[in-house]
C-alpha cells in the first residue's frame, strides 16, 4: 500500500516536471565542433577590439555574425546592447538587453543598461497599480532563470519523497512528526517553483512582448488606415502582443491602452 501511494504520488508530479524544458545549456548557446570554435572567438576578439576603438557599428555587425552562425547567450546581447547604444540606436539597444535580461535575469548590468536606455524613451507609460504581493512574486520569479526554477522544484519533490518514505518507514514518533513538517514544507515550495519555471517558460516561448523601432507610429482603433487615430507611441516603447490580423498587430501597454498597429513598426523580443 505504501508504494502505490509513492507511486501515485510521482505519477502526479513527474507529468508536470516533463513540461518543462530543463536541458538548456548554462550559456544559451548550442554545442560546437572545435573547428567552429575558433571562428567564433576570432569574430568576437574583432567586435571586442572594433568597440574598444569606437566603430561601433562594425562592431555591432560582428557580434550579429556570431548570434546568426554560432548561437546567443546573454552576454552576446548584452555585448550587441552595449554597440547599439554605443552607436545610439536605442530601440536595438533596448530589444538586445531585454533578450539577454530573458536568459540571465539575475545580471544587475543588464538590467542596469535596459534601465538607462527606457530613460531616454519619449513615452513615458505610468503601468496599472498592482498589489504588493503581485510585484514581490514577480520579483522573487525573475531572479532565477526557468530552467534553475525547474531544477529546484525537482530537488523540492525528491525531497517530499524522502520525508514521505522516512514518514512511513520511522519508528519513532518524533521522526514521524519531522518527517511530516519537512514534507509539507517541501511539497509547497515544490509546487511554488514549480509554478515559477513554468510561468519563466512560457513567457520566454510565446513571444509576446516587442519594441517599437519606428520614430513614430500611429496606434489606431481597427486594423486598417480608416481606423481612428487614438495615441502616438515612439521608437523604444514596449509593448504586449495580444493579437495579429494581416500585416496588423493588436498591442497592450502597461498602463492598459489597447490599439493597433502595422506590425513592420515592431520586432518581437
Amino acid at each position: 500500500m505504501r508504494r502505490i501511494y509513492i507511486l501515485l504520488l510521482m505519477s502526479l508530479w513527474l507529468p508536470l516536471l516533463a513540461a518543462q524544458n530543463v536541458s538548456r545549456s548554462a550559456d544559451g548557446e548550442p554545442a560546437e565542433e572545435p573547428g567552429l570554435a575558433v571562428s567564433a572567438d576570432s569574430l568576437l576578439a574583432d567586435a571586442a577590439a572594433a568597440y574598444a576603438e569606437g566603430r561601433f557599428r562594425q562592431s555591432m555587425q560582428l557580434y550579429e555574425a556570431v548570434a546568426a552562425q554560432y548561437g546567443v547567450s546573454a552576454q552576446l546581447y548584452y555585448n550587441l546592447g552595449n554597440a547599439c547604444y554605443k552607436s545610439g540606436e536605442m530601440a536595438p539597444a533596448i530589444l538586445y538587453y531585454e533578450r539577454a535580461l530573458r536568459l540571465d535575469p539575475s545580471d544587475k548590468d543588464i538590467r542596469f543598461n535596459l534601465e538607462l536606455c527606457r530613460a531616454s524613451v519619449v513615452d513615458r507609460i505610468d503601468p496599472l497599480g498592482e498589489f504588493f504581493f503581485s510585484r514581490w512574486y514577480r520579483q522573487l520569479r525573475s531572479l532565477l532563470p526557468g530552467n534553475v526554477w525547474a531544477w529546484i522544484s525537482l530537488a523540492f519533490f525528491w525531497l517530499f519523497l524522502l520525508a514521505v518514505a522516512g514518514f512511513f518507514f520511522a519508528k519513532k514518533r518524533g521522526l514521524k512528526k519531522l518527517s511530516f513538517t519537512v514534507g509539507v514544507i517541501s511539497i509547497v515550495f515544490a509546487i511554488f517553483t514549480q509554478l515559477y519555471a513554468r510561468q519563466l517558460y512560457h513567457r520566454d516561448t510565446d513571444r509576446g512582448e516587442a519594441i517599437v523601432f519606428a520614430p513614430t507610429v500611429t496606434v489606431k482603433s481597427s486594423p486598417d488606415q480608416s481606423g481612428t487615430e487614438l495615441f502616438l507611441l515612439h521608437e523604444g516603447t514596449k509593448v504586449r502582443v495580444r493579437s495579429r490580423l494581416g500585416n496588423w498587430t493588436e498591442i497592450e501597454l502597461s498602463d492598459g491602452n489597447v490599439g493597433w498597429l502595422e506590425t513592420d513598426n515592431i520586432v518581437v523580443i
